[in-house]
């Protein structure tokens, strides 16, 4: 039996994190990945037959991954800054944050809601979330501190107060009296995650932190190239350094001693490893090991694709649309729009004006259009779908999917000076450029159960249980079996830290 010192399971970003730190640490390492190519939702694709446009069809901007990571593993990936950071469409106007000139988001802001007390408690917030991000980031590629040195750390009891004990909706109500300032900033708090701004369970607070302590900064860059150059440069890297990788080799089992077997050209293989590192969810893992689960995740957003003609029109005629979708295009994001979204989806139905938001890549990276389509002054956007949880698409996908982006189509009309289907470009075969992933495509895809694009719910950046204190948050009920997904502590995003944090637990370091 051929024998490595690991063998990872699962392509994806994290996975060729960890194949590259082992292999450059001197490892031997085997790589399987079940899709004939590696990224897993790190990738770009030519969605529309016969248009040449590269998009990021699952994950699409980086934020969390550390320029530690980069430098060690020499990545050659550009991620470029955007200067606007969001345009929220509010009747005729329109709430703009623009990164480079305070003055003029000062002014967007008194325009929108009257007064200056919601940019005032914007700027608080902002300093206070700076703050945490500041103190949190360094310690995701470090062992897991205690809850109370991790407090200790960030030294701020009222954003500790804020962030980490009371719901979410506390703080936004008591910074913000505007509507629409409330829902633009919770938004980073429901990305993939189905919860209420009250959650007692605190789940939305978890994701909002992850959304703002990337690289100490918060900032949501985006990858030149799309999201595929990323995993492009990490395959590189791990290649380079010695990593054998493997792909439309399907896992089948994997036992608590090493041994893994998968199949490749219909024939079996087993391999033994000295370290099996999951790249896979945690319910996954469970299945592959023969054991019951412990969770049934459930991911919580529709994904929508288009390539366009052109820019769409907006109400607010003073608004260019370049900087509007060059950030974050808010639709139908108010705290009250949210609230009632989720109350819709809770109770078994898809939202009536399902709230999203929206950025356009190829304003920052236009190197994703091809030539003809790039002469033609064609644009992407890239739609994100909140409170759409995979119970709605539970019992006729096809019907679901077809309701859900025809009542999301409507949502972003309802905001815009013309309807965005008469943007859309049109393929040779005839057919719009747009396509929906639910949370049931992605599980069928990318082998994400119920479609959580975090593998399940994120988890606090600090060991919940004294004993793992100082350890990688990786660990398994198995010596020998790591996690090495987003499914580990400190996972989600495009991050590659459980990647790198499952190496350090091999490597002993």
């Amino acid at each position: 039996m051929e024998s490595y010192d690991a063998v990872v399971v699962g392509g994806g970003h994290n996975g060729l994190v960890a194949a590259a730190y082992l292999a450059r640490a001197g490892r031997s390492v085997l790589v399987l990945e079940r899709r004939a190519e590696v990224g897993g939702a790190a990738v770009s694709f030519r969605a529309f037959p016969g248009v040449d446009v590269r998009l990021s069809r699952y994950s699409y901007l980086v934020s969390l991954l550390p320029r530690s990571i980069i430098a060690d593993l020499g990545l050659r990936v550009d991620l470029r800054r955007r200067r606007m950071s969001s345009y929220t469409p509010a009747g005729d106007r329109g709430l703009l944050v623009d990164t480079g000139d305070d003055a003029r988001t000062s002014a967007s802001f008194a325009t929108v809601t009257g007064g200056t007390r919601d940019f005032d408690g914007w700027r608080r917030f902002q300093a206070m979330t700076g703050r945490v991000a500041e103190r949190t980031s360094g310690t995701l590629t470090e062992p897991l501190p205690s809850r109370a040195g991790l407090r200790a750390l960030i030294d701020d009891d009222a954003a500790w107060g804020a962030l980490f004990e009371r719901p979410l909706a506390d703080t936004i109500t008591e910074l913000f009296g505007d509507d629409t300032v409330r829902g633009v900033v919770l938004t980073d708090a429901l990305i993939g995650t189905f919860a209420a701004a009250e959650d007692p369970g605190l789940a939305q607070n978890r994701c909002l932190l992850y959304h703002v302590i990337g690289n100490g900064t918060g900032d949501w860059d985006v990858p030149v190239g799309g999201m595929g150059a990323v995993t492009s440069s990490l395959a590189e890297a791990a290649r380079a350094a010695g990593a054998d990788i493997v792909t439309a080799a399907e896992v089948l089992s994997v036992t608590p001693d090493g041994e893994v077997r998968y199949r490749k050209n219909d024939a079996e293989h087993v391999r033994h490893a000295g370290h099996v590192l999951a790249n896979v969810a945690p319910r996954t893992l469970a299945h592959l090991l023969g054991e019951e689960p412990d969770d049934a995740p459930e991911g919580s957003q529709l994904k929508v694709n288009m390539v366009l003609t052109r820019l769409p029109r907006l109400r607010d005629p003073q608004m260019d649309p370049r900087e509007a979708f060059g950030g974050t295009f808010h639709v139908n994001e108010t705290y009250a729009q949210l609230a009632t979204a989720y109350a819709e989806a809770a109770s078994g139905r898809v939202p009536a004006l399902p709230p999203c938001e929206i950025y356009c890549h190829s304003l920052t990276d236009p190197s994703i259009l091809g030539p003809v389509e790039s002469a033609a002054g064609a644009h992407t956007l890239t739609l994100f779908g909140l409170h759409m949880p995979a119970r709605l698409f539970a019992g006729d996908n096809e019907g679901a999917r077809r309701e859900a982006l025809h009542a999301t189509m409507s949502s972003l009309n309802s905001v815009l000076a013309e309807p965005i289907e008469d943007c859309l470009w049109t393929a040779p075969d005839g057919a719009a450029c747009v396509e929906a992933k639910t949370p049931l495509d992605l599980e069928t895809e990318l082998g994400l159960p119920g479609g959580h694009i975090f593998h399940r719910d994120l988890s606090w950046p600090f060991a919940d249980d004294p004993g793992l204190t100082g350890r990688w948050g990786v660990e398994t009920g198995h010596e020998r079996i790591l996690l090495c997904g987003a499914g580990a502590v400190r996972g989600g995003g495009v991050s590659g830290i459980p990647g790198h944090n499952a190496a350090m637990a091999v490597l002993g370091r």
